[in-house]
C-alpha cells in the first residue's frame, strides 16, 4: 500500500507525513471561498459571461470538494481525526451527494490493486486509448448533463432500493463516481446550500449554480482527471508506470486540477501524504533520478490527445 518505500527511505517518507488542522481548515475555506466569489461575480455583474464563468468555477470547486473528501478518506485533511471525519463528510462529501465512508472502503482497494485485474477503477482506464470521435462523444455527454443526469437518476433509484432498475449499478459504482447510496444527509447539506443561496440571491440560484455545475462541468473535469491519472498507462504493478502525474499551470489548476490533484503518481507512492506536500515529493523523486522512469504528462491537452490516439475504423 506504500510502494514509495522502494524509492524513498524511512526518514524521507516521514518528512512528508505532517498533517495540520490549520491547513485543513484553510483548504476547505478556500474551496468554499472560491464558490462564494463566483456567486459574487455574477451578483455584481449579472450577464451570460459571468453566469457561464460562475458555473465553470463552481463545477471546478465541486471537484475540489471531491478531492478534499478524498484527502479526508485518507485521513490526511486534518490532523485531528474528528475534524477530518466531520469536514470530509459534511463540508466536502454530502454537498456533492457523495458518501465519504463508502468511497473510503472502495478506494483503498484501488490503491492496493492499481492497474491489475482486482483494481475497482480499472473500467475507468481500460477504454483508452479510444478514437477522437468516441472521446468527443463522452465529453459532449458530460458537458450537456447526460452523464450527470444518468448517474444521479441511478443514485436516486439505488437510494430507494430500486437496484433492479439502476442498470446494474452497485454501491461501489456510486462511490467511484463520487456519489452515495444514502441521500438523507446529502439532502440536509443541499437544503442548507439552497437556503443560503436563496438568502443572498434568489430561489433559482441552487438550480443554476449548484445543480447545473454538478450535472455538467463537474462531470467533464471529473472525466478528464480520471483519464489523466490512469488512462493509457501500463497495465502492471509498476508504481512509476501504472499511474500518471500531469503538469498543470495556473489556469488548469483553477478549472481542472485543484489542490495538487495532478500529482497523482506521487499520491500513489505514499497515499497518506497530505496533498500540499505532493509537489515537494515530486521534486524529490526528480532529484533522485527517477524522472525518466515516471509517467509525467506535459499538460492535460497532450494526455487527451494520447487518450484519443486510436485510429478510427
Amino acid at each position: 500500500m506504500t510502494p514509495g518505500r522502494a524509492y524513498l527511505n524511512t526518514e524521507e517518507i516521514r518528512s512528508f507525513n505532517g498533517r495540520s488542522d490549520l491547513w485543513g481548515a484553510w483548504l476547505v475555506l478556500h474551496c468554499w471561498g472560491v464558490i462564494a466569489l463566483a456567486l459574487a461575480l455574477f451578483a455584481l455583474w449579472p450577464n451570460v459571461l459571468t453566469f457561464v464563468l460562475a458555473v465553470m468555477l463552481i463545477g471546478s470547486r465541486q471537484l475540489g470538494l471531491a478531492i478534499l473528501m478524498h484527502e479526508a478518506a485518507h485521513v490526511a485533511l486534518f490532523k485531528t481525526r474528528k475534524y477530518n471525519e466531520f469536514a470530509g463528510e459534511w463540508l466536502c462529501g454530502r454537498p456533492i451527494l457523495a458518501d465519504m465512508f463508502e468511497y473510503r472502503r472502495y478506494h483503498l482497494k484501488h490503491h492496493q490493486h492499481t492497474q491489475t485485474e482486482k483494481d475497482p477503477d480499472l473500467n475507468l482506464s481500460r477504454a483508452f486509448p479510444t478514437t477522437k470521435a468516441s472521446l468527443r462523444r463522452k465529453l459532449l455527454r458530460d458537458i450537456t448533463g447526460q452523464t450527470g443526469f444518468r448517474q444521479r437518476s441511478q443514485q436516486i433509484m439505488m437510494a430507494f432500493k430500486l437496484a433492479g432498475e439502476a442498470e446494474g449499478m452497485t454501491r461501489q459504482d456510486l462511490a467511484q463516481a463520487f456519489s452515495g447510496p444514502v441521500l438523507g444527509r446529502a439532502l440536509i447539506a443541499n437544503g442548507v446550500i439552497f437556503g443560503v443561496m436563496w438568502a443572498i440571491g434568489a430561489w433559482w440560484w441552487w438550480f443554476a449554480f449548484w445543480a447545473l455545475p454538478l450535472l455538467t462541468w463537474f462531470q467533464l473535469v471529473l472525466r478528464v482527471r480520471n483519464i489523466a491519472e490512469h488512462g493509457v498507462v501500463e497495465f502492471s504493478d509498476d508504481p512509476l508506470r501504472n499511474v500518471r502525474t500531469t503538469k498543470a499551470g495556473p489556469l488548469m489548476r483553477l478549472f481542472l486540477a485543484p489542490y495538487w490533484v495532478n500529482y497523482h503518481l506521487e499520491h500513489h507512492l505514499i497515499m497518506h501524504v497530505p496533498c500540499r506536500h505532493l509537489p515537494r515529493l515530486h521534486r524529490l523523486m526528480l532529484e533522485k533520478g527517477y524522472g525518466d522512469k515516471m509517467r509525467i504528462g506535459r499538460n492535460y491537452w497532450d494526455v487527451l490527445k494520447l487518450a484519443a490516439s486510436r485510429p478510427a475504423g
